[in-house]
């Protein structure tokens, strides 16, 4: 037999990175807004923002994504009432299909959180600085970062765009496929909607599973299958992350926050959040704080 070689197609294709950020900003952030001659994807991890896109202004909830085409005008601002935690790449890309995403809006799905979180996981891994500083304008490369780092950058950043681009095209064209039995993936799903609703209360094992229909031993399984952690351990750092969000909204004290997200005490509270996050919410709001104050200083040019 005389095998022939097949040229694999590529699509979409992404040959630089300008910038990885992930931001956790006050209620009351705002940045005066840029234009730049590379494309951006701006996605909401946590809460919600206003973006302005030339001069065209929208609010962005958790699980969406915009994307910024090159030379855009973009600016955003916290709502005040609700702090934002932000993924933004900067990225080159001269694939024609990579148009398709002017001036959209899009929902990501776990899946695609996913690969975004494991952007943010090798960048850290690979290059110095922390993701959340704000006048980082270049990546500066690690002296020994894990091998082949930067590629799975790249194949997760392309992974994430194709995905997204199937489904917004599927979305238009396909009717809608109703399932008659529920995957791991909705099972899954159903279950981290459940820890969102319960979140200001102190869930065990049994509980999650009865109320759930699932018994302990699949739902161990589930979660260290999807997510490579235990179940308790989820739902605490999820606690925490509502605890920083609440921090940044600036409207409850440390107690308050610890009540309301049903700690048995504040200093509970405090041990949980420095054995999550390396630091105590006193810490946290500190060091957020600057970085907020940083920015409006920048922003308003003094």
């Amino acid at each position: 037999m005389k095998y022939k070689y097949t040229e694999l197609k590529e699509e979409l294709i992404i040959r630089r990175i300008i910038s990885i950020h992930y931001f956790e900003y006050m209620s009351d952030f705002t940045f005066a807004g840029e234009s730049h001659n590379f494309w951006e994807l701006l996605c909401v991890d946590k809460g919600e923002v206003d973006v302005v896109a030339d001069h065209e202004r929208m609010t962005l909830q958790k699980g969406e994504v915009i994307f910024h085409q090159p030379n855009e005008f973009h600016r955003v601002l916290a709502n005040g009432v609700i702090a934002p935690n932000l993924v933004v790449i900067g990225f080159d890309c001269q694939s024609p299909s990579i148009s398709s995403f002017k001036e959209q809006i899009l929902s990501v799905r776990q899946e695609e959180q996913e690969l975004l979180a494991r952007i943010i996981a090798e960048a850290r891994l690979c290059f110095e600085g922390r993701l959340d500083n704000p006048y980082q304008e270049v990546l500066v490369r690690k002296d020994h970062g894990p091998f082949g780092a930067e590629q799975m950058i790249k194949i997760y950043l392309e992974q994430f765009l194709i995905q997204m681009y199937r489904r917004s095209l599927s979305a238009r064209q396909a009717p809608a496929i109703h399932k008659d039995t529920s995957s791991a993936e909705d099972i899954y799903e159903t279950i981290l909607h459940y820890f969102e609703k319960n979140i200001c209360t102190q869930l065990t094992i049994d509980q999650i599973s009865r109320d759930n229909l699932i018994s302990t031993s699949q739902l161990k399984k589930l979660f260290y299958e999807k997510g490579n952690t235990g179940v308790i351990e989820y739902f605490n750092t999820m606690k925490i992350d509502a605890a920083k969000q609440l921090i940044r909204n600036r409207q409850l004290n440390f107690t308050q926050i610890a009540n309301h997200l049903g700690y048995t005490s504040v200093h509970y509270f405090s041990r949980q959040f420095k054995h999550l996050t390396g630091m105590t919410p006193s810490e946290y709001s500190t060091s957020i704080k600057k970085l907020s104050e940083k920015n409006v200083l920048r922003d308003t040019g003094l």
